[in-house]
């Protein structure tokens, strides 16, 4: 009979702990998906009209999982003002934001998922070049594909300078989106 009993008392055990199991399961099933920031890698091809030239930039949206904060930002780099003498060497630099309007009128290449800490080095470089003292922009070897082509490393990106593509960046987008077939992205005509 004590047989019995402790033969009951496992088989109780056993169905408490699988009802313990069953329900930790079913809240992985119900809670939201984890959180992340997407970013995008964007080209506008510039206007005549309005006095803008080609340009590369980046977009980040989601969330951070580590704090659940909604991340909506954007930022490219520039000359502080556009002039001729961008063309004869290093100008004061800015950091520039996209209004939401003209977003949707460029060209985002490709998407990829970054980390919380990949969201912090990029942010980091962000103010870094945002806040360099001095002249830092120069049309030839710093210039908004180098601030994305920095950024696209730091997410994991295969990234090269080809000299023909430095003042290009839709072409140079393009050949990063081929130089990285596991983006799954298309060229962009």
């Amino acid at each position: 009979m004590l047989a019995s009993f402790a033969c009951g008392a496992r088989m109780q055990a056993m169905g408490r702990l699988f009802a313990i199991l069953l329900s930790v399961i079913s809240l992985g099933w119900a809670s939201p998906a984890m959180a992340d920031v997407q970013i995008s890698f964007h080209s506008f091809n510039g206007s005549v009209l309005f006095g803008r030239y080609p340009h590369a930039f980046i977009v980040m949206e989601g969330e951070l999982e580590e704090t659940g904060e909604t991340i909506s930002e954007n930022y490219g780099f520039t000359a502080k003002t556009v002039s001729t003498r961008i063309l004869s060497g290093p100008v004061e630099h800015d950091v520039m934001v996209e209004e939401p309007k003209y977003i949707k009128k460029t060209n985002r290449h490709f998407t990829v998922t970054i980390s919380d800490k990949q969201y912090r080095e990029i942010t980091a470089l962000v103010k870094k070049w945002r806040d360099a003292p001095g002249k830092y922009y120069d049309l030839d070897t710093r210039n908004c594909i180098h601030f994305v082509g920095e950024i696209a490393k730091i997410a994991g990106i295969k990234i090269e300078y080809p000299e023909d593509m430095l003042r290009r960046p839709k072409k140079w987008l393009n050949y990063i989106t081929s130089l990285n077939p596991k983006l799954g992205a298309k060229q962009i005509d």
